[in-house]
């Protein structure tokens, strides 16, 4: 369920987010949606922080710091309306390089910020051997930040939000964890334990926006479409207001919704080209939307099967706008989204994003014949192999 929000953008005390990681993905996302605030009138500023060593991402973070904005174009279509438009987004007000400027996000980190958000890819949580808050500039994104909020508790401060966008389920408490037993390690430090888990919000969120390209030296382009789903933490003050950041009782509902419709789409258009043997004739999902055999299919297979069977395990998600939302994202004429991508572990994929809307529908009574269609071949096979070779 959504929350109603309860104060405009200009009531919101001002913000200020720390942001690791510049790439394209923030930058058409929570940048934007940030920039948008600030035009609503919303006192938002974000600092963004490069914290790997790779060139490219270091000439990125330069142009940010000597640009006052940078272009997001949205192409695609959203509620019926075909969009191609360029924004210039102007929320990063500061950029830096971890490596060349520790001192000043320590600085900033302890006396500015008031939110945090990452985006360092599903393996980011990751601490190398040897890595550790210790060093002087720690490698790792959880070796820096565990730092930083140390350094921040020794400084008297209050406690800050964390945001974190990684595609991980429970992406806070994951990173909660992660930083605590940095802490544990490397601090012994009772007090500065206690701070992290009652001083500190943690705040799980779920983020979904197809962003295809960088643009040169700096920006991004994007779908229209985009959600920023918060769930509500006790503590949590939103950095900005957006129509399109949802401020959510439980985050597992939204999950689900996407696992079991979004990507189910996608995993169930591979299964049926490779039945139909078209892979190669129509290799791009807006391609696939446009022969009956499979957009047509998919669509009377959404609306007519999985919807109603979601609807009643989750009520309430607002599920037919949803799915039309996706049919004008597969069907974005400037996106040229490879059914081979998204053939990548299409086993396991099938398993997780299909097989359990089969299994709520046999509970509730209900026959799936075109989303079963997808998974017989695979369930043949598996029967077909002998236990120890699965």
């Amino acid at each position: 369920m959504t929350l109603a929000p309860t104060e405009t953008p200009a009531t919101l005390p001002p913000a200020t987010l720390m942001q690791f990681g510049v790439g394209r993905f923030l930058l058409a996302h929570v940048d934007l949606f940030a920039s948008q605030a600030r035009s609503a009138g919303g006192d938002v500023e974000i600092i963004a922080v490069q914290t790997s060593d790779r060139p490219a991402g270091r000439g990125k973070a330069r142009a940010l710091a000597q640009a006052t904005s940078y272009p997001v174009q949205l192409r695609g279509r959203r509620h019926g309306e075909l969009i191609d438009t360029r924004l210039a987004v102007d929320s990063i007000t500061r950029s830096l390089v971890a490596a060349e400027d520790w001192a000043e996000v320590h600085r900033t980190f302890c006396n500015d910020v008031t939110h945090v958000v990452s985006n360092t890819s599903e393996s980011g949580y990751l601490v190398a051997t040897g890595d550790s808050p210790l060093a002087p500039c720690p490698v790792s994104f959880p070796a820096k930040l565990t730092q930083l909020l140390k350094a921040r508790f020794d400084a008297d401060r209050p406690g800050v939000a964390l945001l974190p966008c990684e595609l991980l389920t429970d992406n806070a408490g994951v990173l909660r964890d992660v930083v605590l037993g940095l802490a544990r390690d490397s601090y012994q430090d009772a007090a500065f334990e206690q701070w992290l888990t009652a001083e500190c919000v943690w705040v799980p969120t779920l983020v979904d926006r197809i962003v295809s390209a960088e643009l040169e030296p700096v920006g991004a382009v994007a779908e229209p479409y985009g959600l920023w789903a918060i769930q509500q933490v006790d503590g949590l003050t939103l950095p900005f207001r957006h129509d399109d950041v949802l401020l959510v009782e439980d985050l597992g509902p939204y999950e689900r919704r996407k696992l079991h419709l979004l990507n189910l789409a996608h995993t169930w258009l591979v299964a049926r080209a490779r039945q139909l043997g078209v892979m190669e004739q129509l290799p791009l999902v807006r391609q696939a939307m446009e022969d009956p055999r499979l957009g047509g299919e998919l669509i009377a297979m959404l609306r007519e099967e999985v919807v109603p069977v979601l609807d009643h395990e989750y009520p309430g998600m607002a599920l037919d706008e949803y799915v039309d939302s996706i049919i004008e994202r597969f069907c974005n004429p400037w996106l040229d989204h490879q059914l081979v991508d998204i053939a990548q572990n299409h086993e396991q994929k099938l398993e997780r994003r299909l097989a359990p809307v089969l299994a709520m529908a046999r509970r509730q009574g209900r026959a799936l014949p075109r989303l079963a269609a997808a998974l017989a071949p695979h369930t043949r096979d598996t029967r077909a192999t002998p236990p120890s070779a699965q």
